[in-house]
């Protein structure tokens, strides 16, 4: 899924005007990346396009940690807030769209062990991954 169809998915669903879902996606990203093992970015990365997985590492995004961070959902959410310039009520609602986004753009291993790397409170209202084509 290319970034333009991504964004388009978040901006969908969380009605968000393309500009904000583009920043939220970024800063989703981008905060993932400091919050989960540098092998799971990897991994998630390595599932995403280039124009999306340069957000999670490499030399255009953040360095990955060997530990994960371990700041929780609140800081979180202030963190995407802050990068996206978005009110934290926004950001809230962006992050669930950009996982409910990630859970159709990555396998369903990869969606479960991402998602067993974020705090429960961040991720309890996102949907599992549904077995389907994607399985692994």
């Amino acid at each position: 899924m290319r970034f333009p169809l991504f964004v388009d998915a978040v901006a969908r669903r969380a009605q968000l005007r393309p500009e904000q879902a583009a920043a939220i996606s970024r800063a989703v990203l981008r905060t993932v990346a400091e919050r989960v093992r540098a092998g799971e970015a990897d991994d998630l990365a390595a599932q995403l396009p280039d124009d999306l997985s340069a957000y999670l590492g490499g030399p255009a995004g953040p360095t990955g940690v060997e530990q994960a961070g371990t700041f929780g959902p609140v800081e979180f959410l202030r963190r995407v807030a802050d990068r996206a310039g978005v009110e934290p009520a926004t950001a809230q609602v962006g992050v669930r769209a950009v996982f409910a986004t990630l859970r159709e753009a990555v396998t369903v291993g990869e969606f479960q062990d991402l998602m067993a790397q974020l705090p429960d409170r961040l991720t309890r209202d996102v949907d599992p991954a549904p077995p389907g084509p994607h399985e692994g």
